[in-house]
């Protein structure tokens, strides 16, 4: 059974910057797609970000291209989201996804919150 746990999650002031990590375990981290998505309160969950298991197709939400950056570190299980430049919509609860593609995966973190002050 595959298991997701992020990481990384805090408050922070506008134009600050986190770290947010997720520790897979249950299977093979090399070889699966990882995503991370977000769901402030009262909206919907989005896609922020995705890299594909040989790292080379990376995507990002129009929303936090150049300013948030997703990697992986497969010899650690860890996919990481960093974000910079953060500004108070960026709050919200970040879920880290494994195995699949666009908005579908089969596998989902229990989410960090990640809070932007003004």
């Amino acid at each position: 059974q595959v298991q997701l746990v992020e990481s990384g999650g805090g408050l922070v002031q506008a134009g600050g910057s986190l770290r947010l990590s997720c520790k897979v375990s249950g299977r093979t981290f090399s070889r699966i797609n990882m995503g991370w998505f977000r769901q402030a309160p009262g909206n919907e969950r989005e896609f922020v970000a995705s890299i594909f298991w040989y790292g080379d197709n990376i995507y990002y939400a129009d929303s936090v291209k150049g300013r948030f950056t997703i990697s992986r570190d497969n010899a650690k299980n860890t996919p990481y989201l960093q974000m910079n430049n953060l500004n108070p919509e960026d709050t919200a609860v970040y879920y880290c996804a494994a195995d699949g593609s666009g908005r579908t995966y089969n596998h989902w973190g229990q989410g960090t919150q990640v809070t932007v002050s003004s």
